[in-house]
C-alpha cells in the first residue's frame, strides 16, 4: 500500500500504469487489460479522479515538429527569499508561455525552469522576459542536445 491519504491497491496501480502508457484507451480496453469488469474499472477511475490521484488527460505533442526545437533547463539563484517576492516571482514565471515545468528546489540553486522555444533567439526573448523587473543573482541555461528519456511513465508497481 502506498503510504498516503488515498488507499491504492494492485488494480488501481495497474489502471494508473496503463493510463500513463496510453490515456486514449477506451474504458472497455482498460478494464480488459487490468482484469476488471467495465463497471468496476469505471468506479475506480471515478474514485482516482475525485481523490486527485488521477488528473486531467493530456495529449503528448511532438513540439519539435512544430518548430519548438530548443529545450532549456534554466537554473536560478536569487538574493530574495521573502514570501512576497517568491509569490510575485511564481506569478511572473507562470505567465511566461515558454515554461513547461517550474520547481523551487533545494541545494545550491533556488529554482529550476524547463522551457521550450524556437531556437536560441526564442530562448533569448524568453530570458529577457524572465529577468524583467526581477533582481536575480544568477541565471544559467543548459541547452538540451538530445532527449534520451522524455516523459517516461512512472512504474508504480516496481516503485512500490
Amino acid at each position: 500500500m502506498i503510504e498516503d491519504a488515498v488507499k491504492i491497491d494492485e488494480f488501481d496501480l495497474k489502471i494508473l500504469n496503463r493510463l500513463q502508457h496510453d490515456a486514449g484507451l477506451s474504458q472497455r480496453e482498460l478494464a480488459d487489460q487490468v482484469g476488471l469488469s467495465q463497471n468496476a474499472c469505471w468506479r475506480r477511475l471515478q474514485r482516482l479522479q475525485s481523490s486527485g490521484v488521477l488528473g486531467p488527460s493530456r495529449t503528448e505533442i511532438a513540439l519539435e515538429m512544430l518548430g519548438f526545437d530548443l529545450t532549456t533547463i534554466v537554473m536560478i539563484r536569487t538574493r530574495h527569499h521573502s514570501k512576497e517576492w517568491a509569490e510575485d516571482f511564481r506569478k511572473h514565471v507562470g505567465r511566461l508561455p515558454e515554461v513547461i515545468d517550474f520547481y523551487r528546489i533545494g541545494g545550491d540553486w533556488d529554482y529550476l525552469i524547463k522551457v521550450v522555444t524556437r531556437g536560441i533567439s526564442g530562448y533569448d526573448a524568453f530570458y529577457q522576459k524572465l529577468i524583467t523587473n526581477f533582481d536575480l543573482a544568477t541565471v544559467t541555461g543548459f541547452f538540451a542536445m538530445e532527449a534520451i528519456i522524455r516523459n517516461r511513465p512512472v512504474d508504480l508497481v516496481r516503485l512500490r
